[in-house]
């Protein structure tokens, strides 16, 4: 592989010109290609992590001021809009990863004209899809929220909510893109700051703005969601400003303009590259939903039970999912300077850091099992000792499920993005799903090892691919 990725729309005289441009005042962006692996990927993934923690709880607070405040209806209504909001959150994510990537090789090859251009261009596609997604969400609403067989009390409330809601998409796209973009950039503590501000803004308003309090106005579920609309703007707004204060070397200056176009290279690249990545983000979210049908069939008490445990789960997994970017981000630096002696010892200290920190927050819930699934079950003996069950069983193939996660993150890294959904894909629908459904007669048991052999399945094929295929020959932009 080329020491710098090919360009692929500019001609060799463009490309000449405009590498002789001065890059003088500019904020370097941190370099993973050379320095202690470790240390980095501890620094740089701990805000990461952090700030995932931040957005759960986040949501997890606004939630309950729904639901104190103004009822089960009101928090009936507000998860039905949700969970279709995270499904183009999920689609968001899949194509500004797929930018993240793109930023990571430019870097690591040292082309910064190739940076302007997934930048100029990433801007404007997101501009343009933000924008109509806005429009049709608006207008379309109370037509989805029908489709999906919202309930009728909770319909019109689940409506003024979405609409609302709607209205942020721009904002939560173009945040979700730059501060991805940053990480690829070797920057994660910008946006964690950031993100620490907009939580901040949301939570503090919800209950000001839904009760109205003093001078807010009394808004009912639409002051939540304006209120989420006024913390992701600003946090939007303060965010790009600081970037230009700062010069960085991702913003589009005057002297840029000509890179924000529609790049048909990077946009086939950010589609391609990006939707399958979105996919799994959607597939299993949609398996989620396949496995809490099978639950239902035992009862109240199984469900709460295996409600509690994913709300701790989520935060077991944690570690994985902030791990997995840093990963990803250092991989693809060192990927465009075809440093390869150093993707594999981020992929191997990647594993570590996960098996470490998954690990330890395993053996810290199970010895404080009981007061732990308490939180969320009170003091329902029979409910906490069913999850406490579900727990034991479970739980430790998030070890598992964090070493392919890291694979597959450094696969993702070279542009690899279909045999990671098609191994996924194999993993969940066509192991942990019908496995699932075979043993459910056995009892909840079945059901819950479907678990552990779905990631037994998953890294067994994904280290198949990392050992054998031929990852390493994929790029993110075809060769000009």
């Amino acid at each position: 592989m080329e020491a710098k990725l090919q360009n692929t729309v500019l001609t060799k005289t463009e490309a000449m010109s405009d590498a002789a441009e001065p890059a003088i005042g500019r904020k370097r962006p941190a370099s993973f290609i050379e320095g202690p692996i470790t240390r980095t990927l501890i620094a740089f993934s701990l805000p990461i992590m952090a700030g995932s923690i931040l957005q759960s709880l986040n949501a997890s607070i606004n939630a309950a001021w729904i639901g104190h405040l103004l009822g089960i209806q009101a928090l009936a209504a507000s998860a039905n809009a949700n969970a279709l909001f995270f499904f183009l959150l999920s689609v968001s994510f899949g194509l500004s990863m797929a930018a993240t990537i793109l930023v990571g090789q430019s870097l690591g090859a040292r082309d910064t004209i190739l940076t302007k251009r997934v930048m100029g261009t990433a801007t404007l596609f997101f501009g343009v899809l933000s924008f109509v997604i806005a429009v049709i969400g608006f207008t379309a609403a109370p037509g989805i929220l029908q489709l999906m067989h919202t309930p009728p009390n909770a319909a019109s409330l689940a409506s003024a909510y979405l609409r609302i809601i709607f209205i942020t998409v721009p904002a939560i796209f173009f945040f979700t893109f730059i501060t991805m973009a940053l990480r690829g950039a070797g920057d994660s503590r910008t946006p964690f700051c950031f993100m620490v501000a907009s939580s901040a803004l949301d939570t503090a308003l919800n209950p000001l703005l839904i009760t109205g309090v003093g001078p807010f106005p009394k808004l009912g579920i639409a002051g939540s969601a304006v209120a989420t609309t006024i913390a992701q703007w600003l946090a939007l707004i303060l965010l790009v400003a600081w970037l230009y204060r700062r010069d960085n070397l991702l913003t589009i200056k005057r002297a840029d303009l000509k890179y924000l176009r529609f790049d048909p290279a990077i946009i086939r690249s950010l589609l391609t590259k990006g939707i399958p990545m979105g996919l799994q983000v959607v597939a299993v979210s949609a398996a989620m939903l396949v496995l809490i049908s099978l639950v239902n069939r035992y009862g109240s008490t199984t469900v709460a039970a295996y409600g509690a445990c994913f709300q701790l789960w989520n935060y077991i997994q944690m570690p994985t999912f902030a791990v997995g970017s840093a990963v990803s981000s250092m991989a693809a630096q060192n990927v465009g300077a075809a440093r390869w002696d150093r993707v594999n010892r981020i992929m191997v200290a990647g594993m570590a850091y996960v098996a470490f920190l998954t690990s330890t927050l395993i053996v810290a819930v199970t010895i404080a099992d009981k007061a732990a699934f308490s939180l969320f079950l009170g003091q329902n003996a029979a409910a906490i000792a069913i999850a406490m069950h579900m727990h034991l069983l479970v739980s430790w193939s998030f070890i598992l499920f964090g070493f392919n996660f890291i694979l597959s993150s450094v696969l993702r890294a070279t542009g690899a993005v279909i045999p990671p959904l098609i191994i996924l894909l194999i993993a969940v629908w066509g192991v942990r799903l019908p496995m699932a459904a075979l043993l459910s007669n056995m009892g909840i048991d079945g059901i819950l090892w479907a678990f552990p052999a779905g990631a037994v399945a998953s890294l067994l094929m994904t280290v198949t691919y990392y050992r054998f295929g031929r990852w390493r020959e994929v790029k993110m932009l075809a060769p000009a």
